[in-house]
Parts: C-alpha cells; structure tokens; sequence
C-alpha cells in the first residue's frame, strides 16, 4: 500500500543541506528495499512529497521517524495519508 508523505520544513534551516546527503543516502536505501515508490522536494523549497510502500500506516511513520531529516527536526511538520495511485507513469512509478 502507498502512502504519501507530505513535509513541510522549516524555512532557511542549515540542518536541510547538511543533512540532505544522508537523507538521499537513507531514501536511496528505501528504494533498493522497495520502499520507496517517488520522492522529491517542492520547487519553492517549503518541503518535500515521498510516496512510500508500507503494509501499513504505523509502518509508513516508522519509516519516516527513521529518517534523517526527521531525526534532525529538518521536518517542522508532515502528514502522512493513504495514497491510491490512478494514473501512473510506469518509468516513474510501478504499481
């Protein structure tokens, strides 16, 4: 099952690029357990949408408590909400 991950950081924090390498190192990990299905930060910089494959929603929060950015307090707050994908771009997200 999918669920969607939305962060929302906290403006101008350092912690963001000097943890980042550790957090891509980490989702990186999540994918090659299959994981992780997309992630990617907002173009204006306020967060960040990570689409995670979990059996379930406490699962998905262990994943996400595990994080760096989350460990670091990068996240100033998220929601984590079931996601069923409709429309899906195969290279980019297999079912």
């Amino acid at each position: 099952m999918k669920f969607a991950l939305i962060a929302e950081f906290k403006p101008d924090d350092p912690k963001i690029a000097e943890i980042r390498p550790v957090h891509r190192q980490y989702l990186a990990e999540l994918r090659e357990k299959g994981h992780l299905a997309i992630s990617g930060p907002f173009s204006d910089g306020s967060g960040a949408l990570i689409v995670l494959e979990a059996g379930s929603k406490d699962e998905a929060e262990a994943l996400v408590k595990a994080d760096p950015f989350a460990k670091a307090g990068v996240f100033a707050s998220y929601v984590i909400r079931p996601w069923n994908p409709i429309f899906v771009n195969r290279s980019i997200l297999p079912e």
